[in-house]
């Protein structure tokens, strides 16, 4: 008798314990999930990804009374993740410019190679180390560039915001370290980041008289999931020159301050990538870009594997 209370009571005990398991296993599940991040759209992301990111900006400006210039920059980017924290990247670049007064040319530009290393502090905060180069073989470089080529590469520094100069300076072999750190939660992300651009002429010394040139990037990203497969992001980008080279004529043109918002989508197709495609509207604050009237649609399509 005794051990039949027993055996039933032990029972009753096992079962009560596998219910509290199944019970409290999607919370804890849940719990782990980590919270969605908003893509920004010209600050790095603070993740290592397996990626291929296809990103286009179209650039109206209107440098001449009545005359409009149009520029197209394109960026394609691959990123692999050989382990959880680190990503090396590669990124192409090519430029169309058809400018108010002219004639039309297109231009390859440097490549950039580099690699993110990105660790999770916690469950909300993510920071991201960056390192990057550019190699000095892109189009309209040397002592005698041809003249549109030329103009196409320089029209592509404004259409990205300033914010990817390094691989428009195609007389320069560039380094540019990196710090970036985001913070998400409740659907909300908030991403601040940092970049100096040590750039040293290897060539076209006729045509180019700084042997060697700083510049600074910057940027606040805020975003927020209105819908669980939609996303709204906006941010500020600052560029600034720390040296002054001799392009730097004037106060105006030492840096630029541009703003960027649009929507993002988040898609995930069953079994495979996850599409994060968006379309941004950016516009400048300050001269040199605020006086040329810029404005510029953006079209990033990530491919997340």
């Amino acid at each position: 008798m005794l051990s039949q209370l027993l055996r039933s009571t032990s029972g009753r005990v096992k079962a009560a314990s596998l219910a509290a398991v199944t019970l409290f296993a999607p919370v804890a599940s849940q719990a782990a999930t980590p919270a969605p991040y908003s893509l920004p759209w010209q600050l790095r992301p603070t993740a290592a990804i397996n990626v291929v990111r296809s990103d286009t900006a179209l650039a109206l400006s209107q440098p001449v009374e009545g005359g409009q210039g149009v520029t197209v920059a394109s960026m394609l980017l691959a990123s692999y993740k050989v382990t959880p924290q680190f990503a090396p990247f590669v990124r192409l670049g090519a430029v169309h410019n058809d400018p108010a007064s002219g004639p039309s040319a297109s231009s390859f530009v440097n490549p950039a190679l580099g690699g993110t290393y990105a660790l999770a502090l916690n469950d909300s905060l993510r920071l991201a180390l960056f390192l990057g180069l550019t190699l000095p073989v892109g189009m309209s470089g040397g002592n005698e560039p041809d003249a549109a080529v030329a103009a196409a590469t320089r029209s592509g520094v404004m259409a990205r915001s300033a914010m990817d100069n390094a691989m428009f300076a195609v007389n320069d072999f560039t380094v540019f370290p990196g710090v970036g750190l985001s913070y998400t939660a409740s659907g909300f992300t908030a991403q601040v980041e940092a970049t100096v651009l040590q750039l040293t002429r290897v060539r076209g010394e006729a045509v180019q008289p700084d042997r060697s040139r700083t510049n600074f990037t910057s940027g606040l990203h805020l975003g927020y999931f209105v819908l669980p497969v939609m996303s709204l992001g906006g941010e500020v980008r600052y560029q600034r020159w720390l040296s002054t080279p001799a392009s730097v004529t004037s106060p105006e043109l030492r840096d630029n301050l541009t703003v960027a918002v649009g929507p993002r989508f988040h898609i995930k197709l069953k079994d495979g990538p996850t599409l994060r495609p968006g379309l941004a509207y950016a516009f400048a604050l300050d001269a040199p870009m605020s006086k040329l009237k810029y404005s510029i649609v953006q079209l990033d399509i990530p491919v997340a594997f």
